[in-house]
């Protein structure tokens, strides 16, 4: 039966209605039948039809009883989550973190796994079957019922040709037919993302950001991500945002005449010297000690002008009304490195962002896979709702 045929058959219906019942108790958690019926905007005995279908398809179950000031009590139906789940990942050179995501969005486990230190020792299917178990283990949810795996990477994959991989922190990866190769061996959907990209995600569904904005990641790379009305732009080839391969503004040589590019005007290397060069000790991190040390609004002050140098190539190309800093070096500078890249900005340059620091503080790269994953599997969910109830 095509689509054009199928609209407005009770079939159709009925799967327009089930996909709607499971999308509210997705959205709103355990529901009763009176509160179904308001949301979807059904009667009382279509919704218990609805809730019939959903039973034996299963999709939902009974979820107790809750009582009422008048009349006998009412059952509560809630949503099967363990029905299809997926899996986040977020990696880098040393750590890969993960956690299960499911359908509504529940906070489950964060696991994290050492990296083997040898290049020669990394396998990256091998990685992520591990990361798939642990986090699997880690929310009492059985693996099988993982359909979708979104990898967060310091990185991207080319989606054309031959699916060629650009990254230097993932060494033993297959540099071409990446994506291809995960799907077959992990038999499930795999969605490869630039962390940058994953981070500034994050930044407009969990940091509730209306407006068009760039992000600045600061942290071992350098990069960029922009987002105009809740859509990425990931370039072409996958490489939008690469800022940290650009040769350094001519004006950074009074600054730091070493720096060839913008990785080396602020990247981790070059923020640990400049920590150093105050009396500070980074020991893995750039910035360790800075919030306790009495050089912090000195190191900040220089910061500040590294990063507004760094900037210009974003405002220049995309004059986004916001700027928002992420990544650790951004997080440890906070609200004042904000602050004073907006005032070295607007000093020196013709543009006057907005410039914010980041609201997702905790895993960013990993919440951005989170809230793509979750998404993948809500819909696939409710498709197969609306499969089954035209079936």
């Amino acid at each position: 039966m095509t689509d054009a045929t199928a609209k407005g058959t009770p079939a159709w219906l009925g799967a327009v209605n089930d996909r709607a019942g499971l999308s509210v108790l997705l959205e709103h958690g355990p529901l009763t039948r009176q509160r179904i019926c308001e949301l979807v905007g059904v009667s009382k005995p279509t919704a218990s039809l609805i809730m019939q279908r959903l039973i034996a398809g299963g999709f939902i179950e009974e979820r107790g009883r809750v009582s009422r000031s008048a009349g006998p009590s009412a059952v509560v139906y809630a949503a099967r989550l363990d029905r299809s789940l997926g899996v986040a990942v977020d990696l880098d050179a040393r750590e890969l973190r993960a956690r299960v995501v499911d359908a509504a969005g529940t906070e489950h486990p964060l696991v994290r796994h050492d990296l083997p230190a040898d290049p020669g020792a990394r396998d990256a299917v091998g990685e992520l079957r591990h990361a798939i178990a642990a986090a699997c283990a880690a929310a009492s949810a059985d693996a099988a019922a993982v359909r979708t795996v979104c990898i967060g990477i310091p990185g991207y994959v080319d989606p054309g040709r031959d699916g060629a991989l650009f990254s230097e922190t993932l060494p033993g990866w297959p540099t071409t037919g990446l994506h291809a190769a995960l799907e077959r061996a992990l038999d499930r959907e795999v969605l490869i993302e630039n962390d940058v990209d994953l981070a500034a995600l994050a930044e407009r569904a969990l940091g509730e950001r209306s407006d068009a904005f760039a992000l600045l990641w600061l942290g071992n790379g350098v990069g960029a991500a922009f987002d105009a009305a809740g859509e990425l732009h990931r370039g072409s080839f996958g490489g939008a945002g690469e800022i940290g391969f650009l040769p350094a503004p001519a004006t950074a040589v009074g600054i730091d005449p070493d720096a060839r590019t913008v990785q080396d005007l602020v990247g981790a290397g070059a923020v640990a010297r400049l920590a150093r060069a105050h009396g500070l000790e980074p020991d893995g991190d750039a910035l360790a000690g800075l919030a306790d040390s009495p050089a912090r609004d000195a190191v900040l002050r220089e910061l500040a002008e590294r990063v507004a140098l760094a900037a210009l190539p974003v405002l220049a190309v995309l004059d986004p009304a916001a700027l928002v800093l992420g990544g650790p070096t951004a997080a440890a500078g906070g609200a004042d490195l904000a602050a004073a890249v907006q005032e070295r900005i607007r000093a020196t340059s013709r543009w006057y962002p907005e410039v914010v620091a980041s609201a997702v503080v905790e895993a960013p790269v990993l919440a951005g896979a989170s809230v793509l994953a979750g998404r993948r599997v809500r819909r696939a969910l409710l498709d197969e709702v609306a499969e089954v109830g035209e079936g």
